[in-house]
């Protein structure tokens, strides 16, 4: 957020799994539930705190991403926490958007299959996903 407390990135809705560990703690799979340039959020049933740099990694995309990011927020809900927590550098920033992209891109191969029948290479269905999806995704510094 900036110090207006304005969003300084447009957020995308998301359920990648991630693994979060704390550096001083045990990994939990946790799903994302926003992602964004800057950062991403999720659920938690720990309070994590502000400052704190935790371990990020995504297997779902082979290889798998990893990063390093610093909570900047967290909150308390009926049951647990919601924490948002910001990249260390802009590369992870950039590659976390690119694992998101991979990852609609293979959900959506799998729904055309359970869907419609229709099975797709992976190259194929990143061409048909770019061609209908990808404009809905900022390119980067877009806010």
């Amino acid at each position: 957020m900036s110090e207006r407390g304005e969003r300084q990135y447009i957020r995308h809705p998301t359920e990648i799994p991630v693994e979060v560990c704390p550096l001083e703690g045990k990994a939990v799979q946790r799903r994302i539930r926003n992602l964004s340039l800057g950062g991403l959020s999720f659920h938690s049933t720990a309070e994590l705190t502000l400052g704190s740099v935790v371990n990020l990694r995504i297997t779902s995309v082979d290889p798998p991403f990893e990063s390093e990011a610093r909570v900047v927020w967290c909150r308390p809900v009926t049951v647990g926490f919601d924490l948002g927590v910001a990249f260390l550098s802009p590369e992870d920033a950039f590659r976390a958007r690119m694992v998101e992209q991979v990852c609609h891109i293979e959900s959506y191969r799998r729904a055309l299959v359970a869907g419609e029948g229709r099975a797709l290479t992976p190259e194929a269905a990143a061409r048909e996903w770019t061609a209908r999806f990808a404009q809905s995704f900022p390119e980067p510094g877009e806010h």
